[in-house]
């Protein structure tokens, strides 16, 4: 099958919603990693509570209270990563089915046409949607791990007033890996956002193109423009 073979499976419209919806979410992402770096975000902003945190947390002992708050944070990240799962499976058996189902999709009225080579494209494209959004889930839970790990080798908050260790470098380096692990589970999260635009290439890639709109002007809302961001930053 040569390239030009390959590039007729799907039309013009649907490579064009295809590219921008890649290309929409690489330059978001990207975007929002340098904006985390320097400007005001949901995720820069929670991240001096994490260090605020962590810094009480070198006066704490014992530190009964952060390894429940550690816990807990995990449990988010682990919910989404076995949900994901979950998705993942349910969209491998609609894969295995996918003749039924393209049939029944052009039953609805609004719903395009498409051969069911094209609507199992769609499918691979929501799969590969939802592995990536497992990886960032499946990292994020392991971060935690090593946050409870740094919080337990922690040492005596005697020790830190004695200057035998730097109280304010460690407690940046524990508030480094929640960082880090929040992100993750950012990535993660974002990943559902824009498999809601995937949902609507079934309909049409018109609406496919509009939706990928929709979620980034949704995210960009949330992330750098929500009410919670302005409770966090005032004073």
């Amino acid at each position: 099958m040569n390239i030009s073979s390959i590039l007729s499976i799907l039309s013009l419209y649907d490579w064009l919603a295809l590219v921008w919806f890649a290309l929409a979410w690489a330059l978001y992402a990207g975007y929002a990693r340098r904006v985390n770096a320097k400007d005001s975000s949901l995720l820069q902003v929670t991240n001096r509570y994490r260090r605020e945190w962590l810094m009480q947390t070198t006066a704490r002992d014992p530190r009964m209270i952060d390894a429940v708050i550690t816990q807990t944070l995990s449990q988010t990240p682990t919910f989404f990563c076995s949900t994901t799962i979950l998705v993942i499976g349910g969209l491998l058996a609609v894969l295995g089915t996918s003749d039924k189902a393209a049939e029944l999709a052009r039953d609805i009225p609004f719903v395009a046409r498409t051969t069911a080579l094209v609507f199992d494209i769609k499918l691979i494209t929501l799969v590969v949607v939802f592995v990536y959004a497992f990886f960032r889930f499946s990292w994020s839970m392991r971060q935690y791990t090593f946050v409870a790990l740094v919080i337990g080798a922690m040492p005596p908050p005697d020790t830190f007033a004695e200057g035998k260790s730097a109280r304010e470098a460690y407690a940046a380096k524990a508030a480094g890996l929640v960082a880090l692990a929040a992100e993750s589970f950012n990535d993660g999260l974002r990943a559902y956002y824009f498999a809601f635009a995937v949902v609507g290439w079934f309909i049409s890639p018109v609406v496919f193109f509009i939706a990928t709109i929709a979620v980034l002007a949704i995210l960009y809302r949330r992330e750098f423009k929500s009410d919670v961001l302005t409770v966090l930053q005032a004073n």
